[in-house]
């Protein structure tokens, strides 16, 4: 078992593309941030080689917008780096785009669509009360 959690909180009026969308994103940074957490390669019985996939599972959950700015705060306020997306990143095109839009907001005016995070796990469920596990 992981002594550490991930999680993903999503904006609870997103539509589902955009759900699948920014999830992609977030789970990517955690990788990027925690490469360990990847495994090997996956292989066949025909010998075909695959990506190597997470070897820890990622919990999602929803939350309305004052509940994800509160998810946002703590994990600031606790020091967990964590991935976050904002509303204005979809109407970019790039990622140079993306870095522009978000740096144009802070944490008190971000309209934060997505947050993930790893960290250990009593300190996961103190950042991400009140999100609630996607239906």
């Amino acid at each position: 078992m992981f002594d550490t959690k991930v999680a993903i909180v999503l904006r609870n009026d997103l539509k589902n593309w955009q759900l699948l969308n920014v999830t992609a994103f977030l789970m990517s940074g955690i990788v990027a941030q925690h490469p360990d957490i990847i495994g090997e390669p996956y292989i066949d019985r025909d010998k075909n080689i695959y990506n190597p996939l997470s070897r820890q599972p990622a919990i999602v959950l929803t939350a309305d917008q004052d509940t994800i700015a509160k998810v946002h705060r703590r994990a600031l306020e606790r020091g967990v780096t964590t991935s976050l997306y904002v509303e204005e990143m979809f109407s970019t095109g790039h990622d140079a785009a993306n870095r522009e839009v978000f740096g144009q907001f802070s944490p008190d005016d971000a309209k934060v669509v997505g947050i993930a995070l790893r960290a250990e796990k009593r300190v996961v469920d103190k950042i991400i009360k009140g999100a609630k596990m996607h239906p």
